[in-house]
Formats: C-alpha cells, structure tokens, sequence
C-alpha cells in the first residue's frame, strides 16, 4: 500500500483512459472491488478515476495492491517501469 501511495500522483498524471478502463475490468474480475465500486468509478473524469482506484484499492490491503500493480505492469509495462513498481513476473526472474 505504501508504495501506491508513494506513486500516487504520477500514477494518476500518467495513466491512460484504455489501461484505467482494462485495469478497472481486471480487479473487478478479481474481486477487488464489487460492481458498484466500478460504476461509481466509471462516472469520473479520467485524473479522478485513477485517484479513486488507486485510493480504493489501497484501502483494501496488500493483496489487492499487488493485482493493481501486476495489472498495470501487464497493462502497461513502460508506465510500471517509470514507477518503478516490482511486477510479480520481474520477481520470478
């Protein structure tokens, strides 16, 4: 939790509408956050979106921070490597 939190704000200055969108399907089909979480999510602006996932998720513990994170390192390998997030598949190497 306290690495999102440390990349909170280039997370959500850099994140894309596509990624924000596919990241939003995949922790919801991992049963970090329920449908109505994703709703209330869906109906934000871009920047406010990727606050209120990033913000969600980390309340939610380390177990769902780590989906957040291997998501986004699928999703978007440059944007994890510029935040220097340590995706599961880097661990494994």
């Amino acid at each position: 939790e306290s690495l999102l939190s440390s990349v909170r704000t280039q997370f959500v200055k850099d994140v894309s509408e596509p990624v924000l969108n596919q990241l939003l399907d995949k922790i919801l089909q991992q049963v970090v956050i329920n449908q109505e979480e994703m709703v209330s999510a869906r109906g934000k602006t871009r920047a406010d979106r990727a606050r209120v996932v990033i913000d969600m998720v980390r309340r939610k513990g380390t177990e769902a921070s780590s989906v957040l994170i291997d998501g986004l390192c699928q999703l978007d390998p440059h944007l994890s490597r510029t935040l220097n997030l340590m995706c599961s598949r880097d661990v494994a190497q």
